[in-house]
């Protein structure tokens, strides 16, 4: 795919190519239509947040803002996501991102949940009547893509954009925060589930009793969230900086995150049913076991991609080539 046209390509610096095979804005018009194609960008936007907005409160995803009980218990897990996250933050050896871009990121994270939520809650009972191999393409066919696919645009949508966006790696760190906020809001709908199906007449020590127990099991799925969606920023940001493949960059991305993703899903009961039966432990004690160690694993699968950047980057810096990240 050429780059220029070929007029650009023979002519000198000081031939004037505007509206010929170059463009800018220069009259009047040029500025009414930058102006109305700016417009329909923020118009699609506010479309598409407040679309998710709507969705997310008629889910009661924002039951931990009206509950204090749900609220505590949601904040409480998402700490190992929110460490997780701030680790993929600090690995970052460029300049360091904007607190309000991440935290925009994060909110976004958190609207665009919505979505997925609706796709998997219409389309799941297609896959019912096959059982556990019902299940499993679910996870493969929906979960994972939809997911990944929503928590991508939550960066698209804003960060994508902002000049801070300016590494290949930035795309991992902004995944992550999406990720942070796509397993927030769903912890603090399991939790409000979870406390609304023991009923508050149950008594207050029944309300911790479960309210622990599913804030733990939430706590260790949360980091998963943040490690996929780093995954498929990573690859956002490559194709950020490679336009003529964009698309197939993205795409790779994504199916590299839904597969990690959807693998947990289908595995995790049987990996922690495993783990607890081989150390004779209670279920949380085999999730948990399972659970750092797929975690684990992709992790480092994501932290070797992030190493392999900082050694070239360091590597370039040390032979004398500055970059536009240097301070």
């Amino acid at each position: 795919m050429a780059d220029s046209d070929p007029v650009e390509d023979l002519a000198d610096d000081d031939v004037d190519l505007y509206d010929i095979a170059t463009w800018e804005r220069r009259t009047r018009l040029d500025r009414v239509a930058a102006a109305i194609y700016g417009l329909i960008l923020r118009t699609v936007w506010s479309i598409v947040v407040l679309t998710a907005f709507g969705i997310l409160v008629g889910i009661g995803g924002l039951s931990a803002l009206v509950d204090p009980q749900v609220g505590v218990l949601t904040v409480f897990s998402a700490i190992p996501a929110f460490g997780l996250a701030a680790y993929v933050y600090v690995s970052d050896p460029t300049s360091a991102e904007p607190i309000r871009v991440l935290g925009a990121t994060f909110l976004l994270g958190i609207l665009t949940a919505s979505f997925a939520a609706v796709v998997n809650s219409l389309l799941q009972p297609a896959f019912d009547p096959l059982g556990f191999l019902g299940l499993a393409v679910f996870f493969f066919v929906v979960v994972g893509p939809v997911e990944e696919g929503v928590k991508l645009l939550a960066v698209r949508l804003y960060a994508y954009g902002r000049d801070s966006f300016n590494t290949v790696v930035d795309g991992a760190v902004y995944g992550a925060m999406a990720g942070l906020g796509f397993a927030t809001v769903e912890n603090s709908i399991f939790i409000a589930r979870q406390l609304g199906d023991l009923g508050m007449d149950a008594g207050f020590a029944a309300l911790i009793g479960t309210g622990g127990g599913i804030t733990a099991v939430r706590a260790l799925a949360g980091p998963g969230h943040v490690i996929y969606s780093a995954i498929a920023g990573y690859y956002l940001g490559l194709a950020k900086f490679n336009p003529g493949q964009r698309g197939p960059i993205v795409i790779k991305g994504l199916l590299v995150a839904a597969f990690v993703h959807a693998t947990y899903n289908t595995t995790v009961g049987l990996g922690s049913g495993l783990i607890a039966g081989l150390l004779d432990a209670p279920p949380l004690v085999g999730f948990l076991g399972y659970v750092l160690v797929y975690d684990t694993f992709w992790g480092l699968y994501l932290f070797r991609k992030i190493r392999r950047y900082t050694a070239t980057l360091d590597r370039l810096r040390a032979a004398g080539r500055p970059t536009d990240t240097d301070p």
